[in-house]
C-alpha cells in the first residue's frame, strides 16, 4: 500500500502531530488519545490496497469496490456511521476550440470517507491533487480543529473552485467559437461546435450531480458535520449553483450556434449555386450559337457573308457581356 499512499497524518486540536504514521498507526494513535483524527490520502489504489484500508477503518465492501474502479457519479452515501462522498474533478486542457482535435475538459475523481475520527481520501486521475488543500487546512488550526467535517468542506471547496476556473476558460472558447461562426471572412464548419458541445455535456455530467450532496451536507444535522461547517457548505453550494447555471447557458449558446452555422452553410451553398447558375447562363449563349452554326447545313444565313464569322463572335460576346453585367448588378456574381 506504500506506493499508493500520498500522506498520512494525525491532527489534534487542528495541529498536525510530528512523525510519520502508517494507516494502522495513525488510527491507533487517535483512539489511544481519545481525541483528534487521522487523514489518510491515497492515489489510485489497487484492490489489495483498498482491502487493507477497509480492514483498518472498517469500510463497507460496496464502498471499497467503488473506490477501486472509480468512474462514479458525484454522490453522497451513508454506511452506518460512515459518510462517503464522491467528487468529480475537472481540469481545462489548453486547446484551440476551432480545431476540435483534443479534449478541452479532463475529468478525475476524489472519493472521501468520513468517520468519527478519520478521513480517507482516494483520488483517481493525474489532476485534482489535495496537497494544497491539506496545507491550507494545516495553516488554519481553528477550522481543522472542528474535525473530519472540516476536511470534507476543504475538499468540496477546492473542487468547486476548480469548476469555476474551468468555466471561465471554457467561456473564452465559447466566445471564440461565436466570433468564428459570425465572421463573414471564414467558412463555417459545425465540427468544432459539436466537439465543444460534447465537452460541455461531459462537464455538466461531472458538475451537476454534486448539487444534491452539497444540499444534504449544508442542511442535514444528523451527519458528522458540525454546524459551523454546514454554514461553509452553503457557500460552496451557492458557487456550485452558479457554475451549473453557466453550463446551461453555454449549452444553449452552442445549440444556437449550431443552428446559426447550419443556416450560414445553407446560405453559402445557395450563393455558390447562384454563381454556378450565372456562369452557366453566360456560357450557354455562345455555346448555343456555335452549336447552331456547327450543324454543317449548306444553306444557312450569313454563311457566305464575309463578316459572318466576326459578327457571330461579336453577338456571342455582346450577349455574354450583357448577361455578366446584369447578373453582377443582381449580385449573382
Amino acid at each position: 500500500m506504500g506506493s499508493a499512499v500520498v500522506d498520512c497524518a494525525v491532527y489534534v486540536d487542528g495541529v498536525r502531530l510530528p512523525g510519520a504514521f502508517s494507516a494502522d498507526e495513525a488510527l491507533t494513535e487517535v483512539r489511544t488519545r481519545g481525541e483528534g483524527f487521522c487523514w489518510l490520502g491515497v492515489h489510485e489504489p489497487s484492490a489489495a490496497d483498498m482491502a487493507s484500508i477497509a480492514r483498518t477503518f472498517g469500510f463497507h465492501e460496496l464502498a471499497v469496490e467503488d473506490a477501486v474502479h472509480a468512474h462514479q457519479r458525484p454522490k453522497l452515501e451513508r454506511y452506518d456511521d460512515l459518510i462517503v462522498v464522491v467528487f468529480c474533478t475537472v481540469r481545462y486542457a489548453a486547446n484551440d476550440p476551432t480545431t476540435g482535435m483534443s479534449e478541452i475538459v479532463e475529468t478525475g475523481e476524489v472519493m472521501v470517507f468520513v468517520g468519527a475520527d478519520f478521513v480517507v481520501t482516494v483520488r483517481h486521475g493525474e489532476h485534482g491533487g489535495l496537497r494544497n488543500v491539506r496545507r491550507m487546512l494545516e495553516a488554519n488550526p481553528v477550522q481543522l480543529g472542528l474535525g473530519p467535517g472540516s476536511v470534507l468542506h476543504g475538499i468540496a471547496d477546492h473542487v468547486v473552485d476548480a469548476y469555476v476556473d474551468v468555466i471561465e476558460q471554457v467561456e473564452d472558447d465559447v466566445d471564440a467559437m461565436e466570433e468564428s461562426v459570425f465572421d463573414a471572412r471564414s467558412r463555417t464548419d459545425t465540427t468544432p461546435i459539436y466537439h465543444l458541445k460534447r465537452e460541455i455535456v461531459e462537464l455538466r455530467r461531472a458538475v451537476n450531480p454534486l448539487a444534491e450532496p452539497l444540499h444534504i451536507l449544508s442542511t442535514t444535522s444528523d451527519l458528522r458535520v458540525p454546524k459551523e461547517i454546514r454554514r461553509y457548505f452553503r457557500d460552496v453550494a451557492d458557487h456550485h449553483s452558479e457554475v451549473a447555471d453557466r453550463i446551461v447557458d453555454f449549452d444553449d449558446t452552442l445549440s444556437a450556434l449550431v443552428s446559426a452555422a447550419l443556416g450560414s452553410i445553407t446560405l453559402q451553398q445557395n450563393n455558390d449555386m447562384r454563381k454556378i447558375s450565372a456562369w452557366v447562363a453566360i456560357i450557354v449563349v455562345p455555346t448555343l450559337i456555335a452549336g447552331i452554326y456547327g450543324m454543317n447545313f449548306e444553306h444557312m444565313p450569313e454563311l457566305s457573308w464575309t463578316f459572318g464569322y466576326p459578327m457571330a463572335l461579336l453577338v456571342m460576346g455582346g450577349i455574354a457581356a450583357w448577361l455578366y453585367i446584369t447578373l453582377r448588378r443582381r449580385k449573382w456574381l
